[in-house]
């Protein structure tokens, strides 16, 4: 199951996106024997200042077609990383080809592209700055493979 993130705004070079890098790498490792992976990263950029609708214009424009839309929310489901882990295994075990994960801008996301949404996951009830939500999804991306794989490195 290929695994997209798209989000809004650009990550730069720094500490963030080596975290990012590295954990995405772990995870193809970890996932490739699985089933699980390529990750490819979808950044789009509302240069006009069209707000939410704009954003949520230029992120539909690089969903990938037939994809289950997972969308980062604080009013979604906060799981613990073994029931995530379940999940992806699921969805994968279900046939889906791909797995979209979606993280909005600084107002979040557009309702409308809330509302179309397979499954909304949160990372508790606090607000995260998007580039921080990309690396915590990478770290948990990383986790579930491990679990599915019944490596060391999550314990309980």
């Amino acid at each position: 199951m290929r695994i997209h993130i798209c989000a809004v705004g650009r990550l730069r070079q720094g500490p963030e996106r080596a975290l990012i890098d590295d954990y995405i790498t772990r995870f193809e490792r970890a996932g490739r024997p699985l089933g699980l992976g390529p990750v490819t990263l979808h950044e789009v950029e509302d240069k006009k200042g069209g707000g939410m609708k704009a954003e949520a214009a230029l992120l539909r424009r690089v969903l990938p077609g037939g994809s289950k839309l997972a969308i980062l929310d604080e009013r979604g489901t906060v799981m613990a990383s073994p029931e995530f882990a379940k999940s992806l295994g699921r969805w994968r075990d279900d046939g889906q080809a791909d797995l979209t994960f979606v993280i909005g801008g600084a107002d979040g996301l557009d309702p409308g592209l809330r509302q179309d949404a397979d499954f909304a996951l949160s990372f508790g009830k606090m607000v995260w700055p998007h580039m921080l939500a990309r690396v915590m999804l990478s770290e948990q991306l990383y986790r579930a493979a491990s679990i599915l794989a019944g490596a060391p490195y999550h314990r309980v």
